[in-house]
């Protein structure tokens, strides 16, 4: 398929102007070659992109499948010159920090507060990156700092600093038949409906392990988006038992009529690190990072403190 970046802007500024003429105009180039340029363009691609609709152009369904790749495309060039710019005017102060299973970040207010009266002219970017999965992002220089908890083979490439453990909880109705019981066992799962979000869907790949003691074996397993309400939804319905961390389902307990199980006789627990690129960190990074390791890493604590320091207010 023949398409530059000149016919990528043509398609921007012809959506969003609604007519050759306007988009001719911000594109600094006459109405006529415009015209012709979309209609090779059309051509090329053997479909038309713009219906019109009075005096109005309007993309159709093929226009607006172009278009996702236009802003996509557009969007990264314009934030990779800025990125340059800064670069070579020495300006270059942000920090990329991305977060695993990123459902909730009470958490980071306190932690940009601090960094910030530290580094007044930095800029902390929240980043999404595929697949859950912030390592290989890291490696290939796509976020500064990352917060992770899963397993990656990759991992031994990067520095981690330990921060917290926190705790795995199954979460019922408060009528449930488990929530008078100090815990359950991987026994109680077998048969079980549960309810978790859809980084452990086991069609993914790469897959993670499910959030259970070795040997469950639930029955159906209904994989939701990253969003903390729709899993709580779920299992105060009785659609499923969710397993969360506990710092997450303790707001919702009282609003939403749940009790929370303990995994195990010993609690089902995950840490989570602080990890960056090995190396030396520029200094901005540098502060991020210690603000987060002063705020998460509060090992003397225990999981108690750490829990105070993340519950908060449910995330929308």
């Amino acid at each position: 398929m023949d398409v530059d970046l000149r016919d990528l802007e043509l398609l921007a500024a012809t959506a969003d102007a609604g007519s050759l003429t306007a988009a001719a105009e911000r594109l600094f180039v006459s109405q006529p070659a415009l015209s012709q340029r979309l209609t090779r363009l059309e051509d090329r691609l053997g479909m038309q992109l713009f219906d019109r609709q009075g005096r109005r152009l309007v993309p159709n369904a093929a226009g607006r499948r172009m278009l996702v790749a236009a802003h996509r495309i557009l969007g990264e060039l314009e934030a990779a010159t800025r990125d340059l710019q800064e670069m070579r005017d020495g300006r270059e102060r942000r920090v990329r920090f991305a977060a695993q299973c990123s459902t909730t970040f009470q958490w980071l207010p306190p932690v940009l507060r601090a960094f910030r009266e530290r580094e007044p002219g930095a800029e902390v970017r929240i980043e999404a990156v595929a697949d859950d999965a912030p390592i290989p992002a890291l490696l290939a220089d796509l976020v500064d700092v990352a917060l992770v908890t899963k397993p990656d083979v990759q991992m031994d490439r990067v520095e981690l600093i330990p921060l917290f453990e926190d705790e795995m909880v199954a979460v019922v109705p408060a009528g449930h038949p488990w929530a008078s019981r100090k815990h359950v066992t991987a026994a109680d799962f077998t048969g079980v409906d549960l309810v978790l979000y859809d980084v452990y869907d086991q069609n993914r790949i790469p897959s993670f392990p499910l959030p259970l003691p070795p040997g469950a074996r639930p029955a159906r397993i209904t994989t939701m988006p990253l969003v903390t309400d729709l899993v709580i939804e779920m299992a105060a319905g009785g659609q499923g038992i969710a397993v969360l961390p506990n710092w997450v389902a303790a707001p919702y307990v009282a609003s939403h009529g749940l009790a929370l199980v303990r995994i195990g006789a010993r609690p089902l627990t995950r840490t989570w690190f602080c990890a960056t690129r090995p190396g030396l960190r520029p200094p901005h990074v540098e502060a991020f990072v210690e603000e987060l390791v002063a705020r998460l890493g509060r090992p003397e604590a225990g999981l108690r403190a750490v829990t105070e320091l993340l519950a908060g207010p449910p995330a929308a």
